[in-house]
C-alpha cells in the first residue's frame, strides 16, 4: 500500500501547476464574464500533452489512467481555472470511445482527443428524465443506412466549442423489464435538424449550458458505438469517471479557497494581531483543510480503482460526494474569513461559489449518491 504519488505524477503535477498559474482566476473569471474561452489556457496545456493523458499510446496519448487526468483538473482548480470541459470530453467521451468503439472509430476520433483538438460534449439528461435513465425519450430509430434521432436534451456543456456530442438515446424496449433500450451515437453538431438553444445560468465560467433538439436528425449507422441497446453498460464506463474528475475539480476548487483564506488570515490584522490567530478563524478552516484532504484521498482510490480495472461504483460516489461536500465547506469559509472582502471581485471567492454549489446538484446529486449508498453498500431496500 503506497499513498506517494509516483514521481511521473508528482512532475505532471508540476507542470501543469506551472501552466495553470500563469493564467489564474483573474483570466478564468474574465473569459467566463465576458463570452470568451479560455483557448489560450486550453490549446499550451493541449501542446504539453497534459489534455490527452488518458487516452491510449497508439493513438497518439499519454497512456496514463483517469488518476493523471485527475491530477491535471484538480491542479488546474487550485490555481482557479477549473476547466469543466475535461470532465465531458477527455474523461467520459474518450474512455467510452476507447472501450466500445470499433477500430475504425477509434483511429478516427481517439488521436483528435490525445491532442486535445478534438472536443466532444455528452448528452444524457433530459427535461423529464432526471436521474432516471431508464426514461430517455430521445429515440433513435433505424432506417436502412442511417437512424433519425428526435427528442431534446436538456443542460449539455460547450455545445457552442464542440465538433461532436456522443447522445444516448432509447433505442427499443426491453420486453421483459419494459425499460427502454440504450443505444449511443457520436453526432455532429452541425447535422441538419439538430438545434441548440443556450440555458442562461447564474454560474461564473466559461462554459455554457444548451438545450438539444433532435428533430429526425439523420446519423450514419457507423457512428453508432459498440452494439446497439447495449448503451446503458457503456453510459456507466464513462459515469464513473465524470464523478471521479467532479471530485478532482472540487477538490482543486477546495485547495483554492483554504490557500486564499489562509494567506488572507495570516496577514490580515485587527487589533495589533493577525486574525488568524483566533481560534475563531483558525478552527474552521482546519476543519476544512482536513475535510478536504479526506475527500482527496477517496477521490484519489476511486481513479486508481478504476485504472486498475475495478468495480469504481462505490468509491466513485463516495469521492464525488465528499469532494462536493468539502469544496463548498472551504469556499464558505473562505468567503467568511474575508469578511466583507469575501464579496468582492477582487478577491475572486464569491463567483466561485455557483460553480462548486452546482457540484453537489450535478452529475448526480447527493441524495442519489445516497441512494446508491444505501441499497449497494448498506444492502438496505432500494427506495425508488
Amino acid at each position: 500500500m503506497d499513498f506517494l504519488e509516483t514521481e511521473e505524477q508528482q512532475m505532471l503535477r508540476q507542470a501543469v501547476d506551472g501552466i495553470a498559474s500563469k493564467y489564474g482566476h483573474s483570466y478564468f473569471a474574465e473569459k467566463a464574464r465576458s463570452g470568451g474561452r479560455t483557448d489560450e489556457l486550453w490549446n499550451e496545456l493541449a501542446e504539453a500533452g497534459f489534455l490527452g493523458v488518458n487516452v491510449p499510446e497508439e493513438y497518439g496519448g499519454g497512456g496514463m489512467g483517469i488518476s493523471e487526468l485527475a491530477i491535471v483538473l484538480e491542479q488546474l482548480g487550485t490555481n482557479g481555472c477549473p476547466l469543466l470541459l475535461l470532465v465531458v470530453s477527455p474523461a467520459i467521451c474518450a474512455t467510452i470511445i476507447a472501450r466500445f468503439g470499433s477500430d475504425q472509430q477509434k483511429q478516427k476520433w481517439l488521436p483528435g482527443f490525445a491532442t486535445a483538438q478534438l472536443k466532444m460534449a455528452f448528452a444524457i439528461t433530459e427535461p423529464d428524465a432526471g436521474s432516471n435513465s431508464h426514461n430517455i425519450a430521445t429515440t433513435a430509430t433505424r432506417d436502412g443506412d442511417v437512424y433519425r434521432l428526435k427528442g431534446t436534451k436538456y443542460f449539455i456543456s460547450f455545445c457552442d466549442e464542440s465538433e461532436a456530442v456522443l447522445v444516448v438515446t432509447r433505442s427499443g424496449v426491453d420486453e421483459t423489464s419494459g425499460r427502454g433500450k440504450l443505444s449511443l451515437f457520436v453526432v455532429d453538431l452541425d447535422s441538419p435538424g439538430l438545434e441548440k438553444t443556450l440555458i442562461p445560468v447564474e454560474i461564473v465560467a466559461p462554459e455554457n449550458q444548451y438545450t438539444l433538439f433532435f428533430d429526425d436528425v439523420e446519423v450514419p449507422t457507423d457512428r453508432l458505438l459498440g452494439t446497439e441497446g447495449d448503451g446503458l453498460r457503456q453510459v456507466f464506463v464513462g459515469l464513473n469517471p465524470e464523478r471521479i474528475m467532479t471530485a478532482a475539480m472540487a477538490n482543486g476548487i477546495g485547495r483554492y479557497a483554504l490557500d486564499k483564506a489562509s494567506a488572507y488570515a495570516r496577514e490580515r490584522s485587527v487589533w495589533g494581531t493577525p486574525i488568524g490567530r483566533h481560534q475563531g478563524i483558525a478552527h474552521p478552516l482546519a476543519i476544512a483543510k482536513i475535510e478536504v484532504e479526506l475527500a482527496r484521498l477517496m477521490a484519489q482510490k476511486a481513479a486508481w480503482t478504476f485504472d486498475a480495472g475495478l468495480d469504481a461504483g462505490e468509491a466513485a460516489n463516495f469521492a464525488k460526494y465528499a469532494a462536493a461536500e468539502a469544496a463548498l465547506g472551504a469556499l464558505d469559509q473562505a468567503i467568511q474569513t474575508h469578511g466583507g472582502n469575501g464579496m468582492s471581485s477582487e478577491f475572486g471567492l464569491a463567483d466561485m461559489w455557483g460553480l462548486t454549489r452546482l457540484m453537489r446538484t450535478a452529475p448526480v446529486s447527493r441524495e442519489m449518491i445516497l441512494n446508491f449508498v444505501g441499497q449497494h453498500s448498506l444492502q438496505l431496500p432500494k427506495s425508488y
